[in-house]
């Protein structure tokens, strides 16, 4: 690993965050004077600190590309730290044009999505929905989270899995929207373009934690609480918003669809 490139990457993207050495250092838990060496390159980075670092300072592998030995099968951080911040959260909002919410999709949905990936293996498709399946317990919550699902009209159109996947799958949605807590909205195919036509992300708040945002991408999510990353996804959240179906008319769409796979059968 080019050891200078590294240090100079995480220099740049520190300053460009407006933090000192130890004030980076404060956030990910380790000495200003370790933040100085892995700089100037002269003490080898790990993994924990490389996922760390990224998190902090918004950046989507910039760093963790530069490790020996490492492969997207790695663990990324938002893995384990983006459901410590759903479990804390009293709201959360996101955007998906691709497939359906993590949080509001079935077993089966998740399987076939996740065996998608080159990478996957049965061990790890099934230990990633197992992952997946512990999130949604947020929703048993004695109080849980309000949760505003914006989906591509794209996403429900897409065949994922055979048509009773996606049969059970639209039919979950139109149970999992008749809570009082969980909104779902569809954007229309005919409004073109949008503002989240790059990608997925969700966005989280509570009382006891900074506002927090996911930014999806191909290999690993992004997770940070950098103050000016979550304005602009909140930006980003409202344009997208202000193009998308009312909730009584995103929800008739979904059982129009649903009907389909049912007249398939």
């Amino acid at each position: 690993m080019p050891a200078q490139v590294y240090g100079e990457i995480l220099r740049k993207a520190r300053e460009a965050a407006g933090l000192s050495q130890a004030a980076l250092g404060e956030l990910l838990s380790c000495s200003e004077s370790l933040v100085g060496l892995i700089e100037r390159g002269k003490r080898r980075p790990s993994k924990g600190f490389t996922l760390a670092a990224e998190a902090a300072l918004g950046l989507n592998g910039e760093l963790y590309g530069l490790l020996p030995n490492t492969t997207v099968m790695s663990t990324p951080t938002w893995f384990s730290e983006w459901p410590k911040v759903e479990e804390k959260a009293h709201t959360i909002r996101t955007w998906q044009p691709l497939v359906v919410p993590g949080l509001l999709q079935t077993a089966r949905y998740m399987r076939a999505v996740l065996s998608s990936a080159p990478w996957a293996t049965k061990q790890w498709v099934e230990e990633a929905v197992e992952t997946r399946l512990r999130r949604q317990s947020i929703f048993e919550r004695g109080i849980p989270p309000l949760y505003w699902a914006l989906i591509d009209e794209c996403v429900l159109l897409r065949g994922v899995g055979d048509d009773d996947v996606m049969r059970e799958q639209l039919t979950h949605l139109l149970e999992m929207t008749e809570r009082p807590n969980i909104s779902l909205q569809v954007v229309p195919l005919d409004v073109g373009v949008t503002a989240g036509v790059l990608g997925g992300f969700a966005l989280a708040q509570g009382d006891h934690i900074a506002d927090h945002v996911s930014i999806d991408a191909a290999a690993q999510a992004t997770v940070t609480a950098r103050e000016e990353t979550v304005r602009r996804v909140n930006v980003i959240y409202d344009a997208i918003h202000k193009w998308a179906h009312p909730i009584h008319v995103s929800r008739r769409l979904i059982r129009e669809v649903a009907a389909r796979y049912e007249d398939q059968r």
